[in-house]
C-alpha cells in the first residue's frame, strides 16, 4: 500500500510523468524512507490504473506511458493521510545486529558497532548535502508553506542524529566491559 501511496504523491506534488520519471525521483526523494525499484514501480502503476487511481495520460514510443493521478487517487491519497496510523519500521538491519551484536566478542562487537557508526555518519552528510541541494533549487512546496520532502527529510536527519548518539553509547558502553 505504501509504494502505491508514494507514487499517488509524487504524481500530485510533481505532475503527470511516465513510470521511468516517476522511478527517477522517487530514487532522489522517497527512496530515502521507502524502498522500491523499477520492478515494482510499474507493476503498481500498472494496477493503479486498473483501479482509475491514475489515468494513462499519453502513450508514447516503445509503449512509454504518462500517468497523471484522478480525483480518486487525490482522495486515497488525501484518506490515508488523514486516517493511517503509521506503523515503525518492520524490518531494520541495524536493530537486528544491535539485538545480535552481545552475542560476538567485546572486539567484534566494537568492529560491528563502529561500522555501524561509520554508516550512520556517511548516511548523515547523505541527507545534509540532500537537503543544502534541495533549498538550491525549486522544489514544488505541495500547500505553499513546507517545501514537499522537507518534513520527512529532516526527520531522518534526526533519526541518523539519534543513531549516531546510541552507536556512541554502545561502543561507550562496550568498551567500559573488561
Amino acid at each position: 500500500m505504501s509504494l502505491r501511496i508514494a507514487l499517488l504523491g509524487l504524481l500530485q506534488a510533481y505532475g503527470s510523468a511516465s513510470g521511468y520519471d516517476l522511478a527517477k525521483r522517487f530514487e532522489r526523494s522517497v527512496a530515502h524512507v521507502w524502498q522500491a525499484g523499477h520492478s515494482q514501480i510499474y507493476p503498481e502503476l500498472a494496477k493503479m490504473a486498473a483501479d482509475a487511481l491514475v489515468t494513462v495520460e499519453a502513450e508514447g514510443v516503445r509503449g512509454r506511458k504518462t500517468y497523471s493521478i484522478t480525483p480518486e487517487g487525490h482522495a486515497e491519497l488525501r484518506a490515508w493521510l488523514l486516517g493511517h496510523d503509521p506503523t515503525g519500521p518492520a524490518r531494520s538491519e541495524m536493530a537486528l545486529q544491535a539485538f545480535l551484536v552481545p552475542l560476538l566478542g567485546r572486539e567484534e562487537a566494537l568492529v560491528v558497532l563502529r561500522r555501524m557508526r561509520e554508516h550512520g555518519e556517511r548516511k548523515l552528510a547523505e541527507l545534509e548535502a540532500l537537503r543544502a541541494a534541495k533549498h538550491a533549487s525549486s522544489v514544488p512546496t505541495g500547500t505553499g508553506r513546507v517545501r514537499f520532502g522537507d518534513l520527512a527529510l529532516d526527520l531522518g536527519i534526526r533519526q541518523t542524529r539519534t543513531a549516531l548518539e546510541w552507536a556512541d553509547d554502545a561502543i561507550a558502553e562496550i568498551e567500559r566491559q573488561t
